[in-house]
């Protein structure tokens, strides 16, 4: 059984929500929420709701789940459009400010024996 989750025009660079979403992939469910729950990054708190959201997915599709037989098996981060803001500088010179976006996609499957 799979579930999937996806986060769209978040806030933060798709560079370093790869760093996270690294640390989880293919991991148990259980390992990556606690892994998480530890990361000391930005992006591990919405990346961390966003597993919470595949489960509760999952969960729906299959009401008697057994959660320790779900592995995150997609997490992937695509870069969304930059928002761009000027900031004013010296000598009545404008300077561009961007501000990123990122696309985070999770998904879980469940692995080993299925009745």
């Amino acid at each position: 059984m799979e579930a999937t989750a996806k986060l769209r025009f978040t806030r933060g660079s798709a560079r370093k929500a790869r760093l996270v979403l690294d640390t989880i992939r293919y991991k148990s469910v259980t390992d990556a929420q606690n892994i998480l729950k530890f990361t000391r990054r930005r992006a591990a708190g919405t990346i961390a709701k966003l597993l919470e959201s595949a489960i509760a997915n999952a969960q729906v599709k299959d009401p008697r789940l057994d959660l320790s037989t779900m592995y995150v098996t997609l997490a992937t981060a695509d870069e969304g459009p930059q928002m761009k803001r000027f900031m004013p500088r010296a000598q009545g010179r404008a300077f561009m400010i961007r501000k990123p976006t990122c696309h985070i996609s999770l998904g879980i499957q469940q692995l080993g024996p299925t009745e």
